[in-house]
């Protein structure tokens, strides 16, 4: 209970934060201490990072921030978020509170209200508004990056520190991430490249988290409440489990009870019934796993419901639900399944018929009319978004869904259901981490209708409760940059800045600032290395002579000698040489003054400590030398690349954009120099628009690691043959001009899409597309929507206007059906 000083105190600090108390007092709960801590930071003018666990509401400090922007005349706040589900989410939460007229929504394929006050975008879409210097950018105040821990992602983190380092310097910057072991270290990044930032991080979940282990049909505590929470010792029951693991199960029960009476002080003056204490048989049979329609009821009668079931698998989630489905459970009442039905018909009325007959719509809705639906990426975005609603409205009870709904969709559920610890990672299967099983169980828990969540992991065979209990209580995992120099955003800071000035961006970089932080740490074993030689060379000090030079002389002579012990059949001719020096410098050394020092050992021991040391110190010298201004280097190289092929011109700091540079400044994508090049060679002149569809898809698809080897059959012929020919040839020309000048090398295409997208372009049926593109409706929604990205970008760069046009009937193309839905 707190004191009355703290009181006032508190009182104190309200009574100057008006804004944090007005918006505080329109929340449905009460504001929690980190929540209020971050708006009174805000409300000060100062940049905040938030780090907290999924669910802990990290999303209201973001939101405050909007307030705030709202309070005055003009200020606008931009609301970014790492993927465009997240961001139609956002859109509509923030209209039900503003109003349409003040919300907008960026996200690459959809424009709503771009020049609102209050704009939700992906990342992306921001990065290219500042290179492009947008008139939008007029009056920004506050910039919420949620999900910022995404800048540790290979592929997309990079464009995260890029919207941090180009922000300008009067905008608050609002990061909001899940919680992070280093979450101090980024903080004092931010505060270096942003300035007045404040760290504010919570371990605390609102909703307490149980954690269980489902063994048959027992949902037994994963740590024994008994111990405390502050021990979090394993309950011993499950290891008991594994331990005696028997023909029965009931056996292994006895099994417990016998080891609980022995536990308790109650020495057991015989053993269980059957004679013997049991023990684990050489041909022990495993602990039977209740089907998935068990589970389910099983979680129904302890009022367990909604649940999510996490399976890392596509087909595993899709089986899951037909196993339920057979099994006749229905979760819903005849109420409940009128308004599933009512949402579905107007959530979809926009898809064609024959396409939802493709699509397996009319079993799909019947799952979700029983309560049950699965949630992955192949499915489709309009299907994926219904799930997500009817789930957070309770009409769907139970979810079967692959990792990827962990990623920040608000979808809480009473329980999270791990049936696995282990996934397969596209090369081999590998445990969960830590940061992996915070992020899924983050899931459980819905604040202001749960009184606590519960996880339950599903016992396999081999399972080891301390593992599973490690990973339970680790919270947190480190946050670590992956930011690199592209082709894109070097003509961009040139274009802006000069290449000192980028240079420097550059080494401000999060990347350069934590490889300078390790560096701190090795340049202080080095400061301690060279004070320990210095007592080495102090302690081998000769009157009778120079007692370094003696024993570089002894070092050579053993080196020679082992050397000539080794290679005793070598050519007779080298071992003569050898023998030759070997005697020269035995006569030096008999000749040098320290070889009749009383002391010659003892100085030579010293001697020998003194060139280890040196050996390992100027290891670590190179070490910082090769991490010092890593990421500056590594743009030196790009625009070596980008001078030898004509982007840029001009000596040493005076450099300028060719014509080419300048239009690469809107190319966006892993391929950016590739596309660029292409256009200027005009390879992609003589394509019709399913032609350069095709071409597109070439360029943004990225297959399956069993797709590698893919070959190209079913290429469209004639003018794509001929300007594919030629892209794989550039490509090549380029892939070897990287690997020149050190540079990581681009992928080549992947024309594994190619014969689908033309296809799909030329107004082929939906049905007769996923066959030929072998892939779910999902995925070859995404990868269109990418196909979409690039054929805007030519349409607007290229300077050929007959191939902008034929980008943009392309586009048009491309941009029908299923790919044309928009959820928001």
């Amino acid at each position: 209970m707190s004191t009355p000083a703290e009181r006032y105190a508190a009182a104190r600090t309200a009574a100057q934060h008006p804004q944090t108390q007005a918006f505080a007092a329109r929340q449905k709960f009460d504001l929690d201490p980190f929540q209020i801590e971050a708006c009174q930071s805000l409300e000060d003018g100062r940049s905040v990072l938030v780090a907290a666990p999924t669910g802990a509401g990290k999303t209201i400090v973001g939101e405050f921030a909007i307030h705030l922007a709202m309070q005055s005349g003009s200020d606008k706040a931009f609301y970014t978020t790492p993927m465009k589900a997240l961001s139609n989410q956002k859109f509509r939460e923030l209209v039900d509170v503003y109003g349409p007229d003040q919300v907008g929504l960026l996200t690459g394929d959809t424009n709503i209200n771009g020049n609102a006050r209050i704009v939700v975008m992906t990342t992306e879409v921001l990065r290219n508004m500042l290179y492009a210097d947008s008139d939008a950018l007029r009056g920004l105040r506050y910039v919420v990056m949620d999900e910022v821990h995404y800048l540790a992602d290979r592929f997309r983190g990079p464009v995260w520190e890029e919207v941090i380092l180009h922000l300008p310097q009067n905008v608050r910057l609002i990061s909001l991430s899940a919680t992070v072991s280093n979450a101090e270290e980024f903080g004092d990044w931010l505060d270096t490249v942003r300035g007045d930032t404040d760290v504010i991080v919570s371990e605390t979940r609102p909703v307490p988290l149980e954690q269980h282990v489902l063994v048959r049909d027992d949902l037994l505590p994963l740590f024994d409440d008994r111990a405390g929470i502050a021990t979090a010792q394993v309950n011993q029951e499950l290891f008991r489990i594994r331990s005696f693991t028997g023909s029965r199960y009931d056996d292994n029960r006895r099994a417990q009870e016998y080891r609980s009476e022995r536990h308790a002080g109650r020495q057991a003056q015989r053993p269980p019934r059957g004679g013997r204490r049991p023990v684990r048989a050489a041909n022990a049979r495993r602990v039977e796993r209740m089907d998935r329609p068990d589970v389910v009821q099983l979680l129904e009668r302890s009022n367990l419901l909604p649940a999510i079931f996490f399976i890392f698998s596509r087909v595993g989630c899709d089986a899951a639900v037909q196993q339920v489905r057979r099994s006749g459970i229905r979760l819903t009442s005849p109420q409940e399944r009128d308004e599933i039905r009512e949402i579905v018909t107007e959530r979809t009325r926009s898809l064609q018929d024959e396409d939802l007959d493709v699509l397996g719509f009319w079993e799909w809705r019947d799952n979700l009319e029983r309560g049950v639906a699965s949630h992955h990426a192949g499915l489709l975005p309009a299907f994926k978004e219904v799930v997500e609603e009817l789930f957070q409205r309770k009409l769907v009870k139970v979810v079967f869904a692959t990792e990827t709904l962990a990623l920040g969709i608000n979808m809480p559920a009473r329980t999270v259901v791990l049936e696995k610890m282990e996934k397969f990672n596209g090369e081999a299967r590998v445990a969960i981490t830590s940061g992996e099983y915070t992020q899924l169980t983050g899931r459980a828990g819905r604040r202001g209708i749960d009184v606590e969540g519960h996880a339950v992991v599903q016992w396999t065979e081999g399972m080891d409760p301390q593992a599973v209990a490690a990973l339970a209580s680790r919270r947190t995992y480190p946050l670590n940059s992956s930011f690199r120099p592209t082709y894109n955003m070097a003509v961009n800071l040139l274009d802006r800045f000069g290449r000192s000035q980028a240079r420097e961006i550059l080494e401000s970089s999060f990347a350069q600032f934590q490889a300078d932080r390790a560096v701190v740490g090795l340049a202080k074993k080095v400061k301690d290395a060279e004070e320990s030689l210095a007592g080495y060379l102090k302690s081998m000090q000769c009157e009778h002579g120079d007692f370094m030079d003696y024993a570089a002389i002894r070092r050579e002579l053993s080196d020679l000698e082992k050397k000539n012990r080794r290679d005793a059949g070598g050519p007779r001719a080298v071992r003569e040489k050898r023998l030759r020096k070997i005697q020269s410098l035995r006569n030096r050394m008999q000749r040098h003054g320290c070889h009749n020092c009383p002391d010659r050992e003892a100085h030579a021991r010293w001697a020998e400590r003194y060139f280890r040391l040196k050996r390992d110190t100027d290891r670590l010298r190179k070490q910082i030398e090769n991490r010092t201004g890593t990421v500056a280097r590594i743009f030196d190289r790009v625009i070596d690349v980008l001078q030898v092929v004509g982007y840029i011109e001009g000596e040493g700091d005076d450099l300028a954009l060719t014509e080419a540079g300048r239009t690469m400044r809107r190319i966006y994508g892993e391929r950016d120099l590739l596309v660029a090049e292409s256009l200027r060679q005009h390879l992609w002149r003589n394509l019709d628009a399913p032609s350069l569809a095709a071409m597109a898809s070439c360029l943004v698809y990225e297959p399956r690691r069993d797709e590698q080897n893919a070959g190209e059959r079913g290429l469209p012929r004639g003018a794509f043959r001929i300007a594919y020919d030629a892209t794989i040839r550039l490509w090549a020309e380029l892939d070897e001009i990287e690997h020149e000048y050190s540079l990581p090398r681009t992928e080549p295409l992947a024309p594994g899409l190619a014969a689908a997208m033309h296809s799909w372009a030329r107004g082929a049926a939906l049905d007769r597309v996923l066959i030929d593109a072998d892939m779910a409706a999902g995925d070859f929604v995404r990868w269109a929507k990418q196909t979409i990205d690039l054929l805007d970008q030519l349409s607007i760069v290229s300077e050929d206007d007959e191939l902008a046009r034929t980008a943009r009937r392309a586009l048009d193309g491309v941009r029908r059906g299923i790919v044309a839905y928009a959820g928001v």
